[in-house]
Order: structure tokens, then C-alpha cells, then sequence
């Protein structure tokens, strides 16, 4: 699988819709000020990128963004040595590089990454903050403008995919979760263009089917795909089709557990 770089690094003047829930803007304002790493955790969809995407916009910080999967190696995140134009050339990663430059590196559920990442990531998270890169001879120190945050879903937490206590106990932490309802429906509505109270029938049934959870469902329905479902119904879709395509046939694969979600979903949604 290829490592997936997102967004990076780069500035922008256009700041990201967010809605706070919390004084989660303000904690990470101040963990930028002090120079600490930060741990997001949270279900899919709840909107941790988003919040890091919108901070990152709105204290005028570079972001990098690595979305972290089975094959990420430290060596993805702080770079290797290729061939170009018949020489052997280091070429920096994605961590490295906000390293040199400053701005914030956003790991993307980090418990996907392989064990070797948090080895690497140890040094930076401390009061050190030095990434050594072992195969240039570097230990490059930190500027006071890069920030580290990484975030991951606890919920698909196992014996095989955890955080360490010892890596855990880097980072000051936030944990997130689904957004009040009346605060997911006007989220939604901003993000689809559809009316409010077209909405709420989608977010009261999204609610229903988050206490599936752990149940009949690794995962609820998160409000990106409540933001598809609106979207598909304000470009035209049916309603049923649109609850359909955005919020069951993601979540499952089995289909006795998809035909009792569309018996709750036609009794909710007209």
C-alpha cells in the first residue's frame, strides 16, 4: 500500500469551517504557545482532521498531513535515500521536512502505523524535541513553530493495535465524540446546503443507529457521512436512497444486519 500525504505542507488564507464543542481551540492554541504534542481521540467522522485542518488555517501554521496504515515505516515519515539521475540522493519525509520548516505534522490514526513510528516519534515529544535521522548522522532540534499531533479511534483498539501508556504519556490529549444534536444539524446543514429541518430526521436517525455500536456495528454513523446523505438528498436523491447509499450500505457488509438497519431507517425517514 502507498503512504498517503495529504494537504502538505501548505498554507492557506481560507480557514475551514469547524464547530467547537468544547475549549478544544483554546487548549490547542495553548499546546502551540508551549510547544507541546497533542493526541486527538474520537470515532471516525467526528471531525479531528477537520479541527486540526482549522487550527492549523487559523494561527497561519503549514499542516502536514500522513494518513497511517499498516505498511507506514519510520523511515516513510523521516525520509530515505533514492535513486536520481544515477545518484544516491537523501530525500526528506513528511515528518522531517515540518521538522526543518516549522508548521504542524497531523499522523492520522497512529495506532495503524507500524511499532518502529513511536520510536521515532518519542524524541520529538518530549522536553528534547530532536529528531535524530540515523542514516544522515543529523539530529535536527525542533523550531518553536512545529507542533506534532496525531490522533486515533479507540474504538478499534485491540491487543494488536494500541497506543503504549509510554507513548500516551507524550501528549496532552482531547477526546472527542459526536456533537450535540442541535449542534450536528446546523454542522450538517452548513456543510450539504440542505434546510435544517430537512435534517433532523437524518441526525435523529444517525443518533439511533450509534447505539448499535459494539452491537450489530464496529462502527455508528459518523457526521461526515450524515453530511453525504443530506448532500445526495439536496442534489435530488430520495430521501431512502440517499439514507441508503451514505448511511447503512457503509457500515456493513452483512445482510441480515443491513436489512434490520433499513427497517429502523423506513420508520424513521419519509
Amino acid at each position: 500500500m502507498n503512504t498517503i500525504f495529504r494537504d502538505g505542507p501548505k498554507t492557506t488564507t481560507e480557514i475551514p469551517f469547524y464547530s467547537p464543542s468544547g475549549n478544544e481551540c483554546q487548549l490547542f492554541e495553548r499546546a502551540w504557545t508551549r510547544q507541546l504534542p497533542l493526541l486527538l481521540k474520537g470515532p471516525t467522522g467526528c471531525g479531528k482532521t477537520r479541527f486540526v485542518s482549522h487550527m492549523a488555517a487559523k494561527l497561519g501554521l503549514p499542516l502536514s498531513t500522513v494518513s497511517c496504515h499498516d505498511d507506514l515505516a519510520a523511515a516513510d515519515l523521516t525520509g530515505r535515500y533514492l535513486l536520481k539521475g544515477g545518484d544516491t540522493v537523501w530525500t526528506d519525509g513528511p515528518l522531517t521536512r515540518a521538522v526543518r520548516q516549522g508548521g504542524v505534522c497531523y499522523l492520522d490514526e497512529i495506532v495503524e502505523a507500524r511499532k518502529d513510528v513511536a520510536v521515532v516519534l518519542h524524541p520529538l515529544t518530549d522536553d528534547r524535541r530532536i529528531l535524530p535521522l540515523e542514516r544522515t548522522g543529523e539530529v535536527l532540534d525542533a523550531p518553536p513553530g512545529f507542533m506534532l499531533v496525531v490522533s486515533y479511534n479507540p474504538g478499534y483498539q485491540n491487543l494488536l493495535k494500541s497506543l503504549k501508556p509510554s507513548t500516551r504519556q507524550r501528549f496532552v490529549a482531547i477526546e472527542f465524540d459526536f456533537l450535540p444534536k442541535d449542534q450536528e444539524i446546523a454542522v450538517v446543514s452548513k456543510e450539504s446546503g440542505l434546510e435544517e429541518s430537512d435534517i433532523e430526521p437524518l441526525v435523529n436517525l444517525a443518533q439511533r443507529l450509534r447505539t448499535l455500536k459494539g452491537h450489530d456495528l464496529e462502527e455508528g454513523v459518523s457526521t461526515r457521512l450524515v453530511v453525504y446523505c443530506a448532500s445526495l438528498i439536496d442534489a435530488g436523491m430520495s430521501n431512502r436512497d440517499a439514507v441508503r447509499a451514505a448511511m447503512i450500505e457503509p457500515l456493513t457488509d452483512e445482510q441480515d444486519v443491513k436489512a434490520a438497519l433499513f427497517e429502523i431507517a423506513d420508520a424513521m425517514i419519509r
